[in-house]
């Protein structure tokens, strides 16, 4: 089994006809869940109509940093009712990206912290939106309480060397090993997509080599970033596979064993029995 831990079958460009198409190939597939993060208000809308339609389906609501021009308190109210309903499990994607700018930086870290602030009010996981942006990111981070004591003490532990989980998703991980070394430490999870199986990306195979397999996840971050073999073309939730066979090949263990591992971490962190 497999668990697609950050996806977007809400994507705005899909019309209901091409929903059920994917839906249709996931249930064919090995995927037995996903997690539809949602990007904007409209989105997350979707997100909370997908979960009711779809038996596979879990989903994350929030406003992504493209979008933080576009945000304010009506919004954010809207957002935290949207969380409270049934299969919505995260406050995401969230966060910074300084590589397009698409708002202002001061608009991304002002409504970064407010939805974080909101998760810790609602004692719900975070998923991480980071580009260009690492020192920020976890600066806000650490300073809004995501793995502050109090933060940890809600969820149970973990397996492994840092047992304190802050359920902090760190989607699309692209940073050095280094940080993402820290992240684990202070009680984040790594989530892995496509790009692991780009032959010019040493930096996320150092990390994946480097990370212990009970604090990562699988992605595909679709329809974004195909991994190889379908690089350049539209991704899906059902191309999670190739990220998993990616992980264990450099984790030198079966696939199996990656996808049962991975499937569980993410049930785990997003609290699904």
């Amino acid at each position: 089994m497999l668990f697609d831990a950050h996806t977007h079958l809400n994507f705005e460009k899909y019309n209901e006809e091409k929903r059920e198409e994917l839906a249709r190939e996931i249930l064919a597939s090995q995927v037995e869940y996903i997690m539809d993060a949602g990007d904007t208000l409209e989105s997350s809308l979707q997100v909370v109509k997908n979960c009711e339609k779809y038996g596979f389906c879990y989903g994350a609501v929030g406003i992504h940093p493209h979008n933080a021009k576009d945000m304010d308190e009506e919004t954010l109210l809207f957002i935290e009712n949207l969380a409270k309903k049934e299969k919505i499990k995260a406050i995401g994607e969230i966060g910074l990206d300084y590589y397009y700018d698409n708002s202002e930086r001061d608009e991304q870290r002002y409504w970064f912290r407010k939805q974080i602030r909101l998760a810790n009010k609602l004692k719900m996981p975070i998923m991480i939106h980071s580009r260009s942006a690492d020192k920020d990111t976890l600066d806000i981070l650490m300073e809004e309480g995501a793995f502050s004591q109090e933060r940890k003490s809600w969820f149970p532990k973990r397996e492994g060397i840092y047992p304190d989980d802050a359920r902090v998703q760190i989607h699309c991980y692209s940073g050095s090993k280094e940080t993402a070394i820290k992240y684990i430490s202070l009680g984040a999870t790594i989530s892995i997509a496509g790009p692991i199986t780009y032959a010019n990306n040493r930096k996320t195979v150092e990390v994946v080599q480097n990370v212990p397999m009970e604090y990562l996840l699988s992605e595909t971050d679709a329809p974004y970033l195909a991994p190889v073999p379908f690089r350049g073309k539209e991704n899906k939730a059902v191309y999670v596979e190739h990220v998993v066979r990616r992980i264990a090949l450099l984790k030198q263990i079966t696939y199996e064993e990656a996808a049962d591992i991975t499937f569980k971490n993410a049930k785990r962190f997003f609290n699904i029995d």
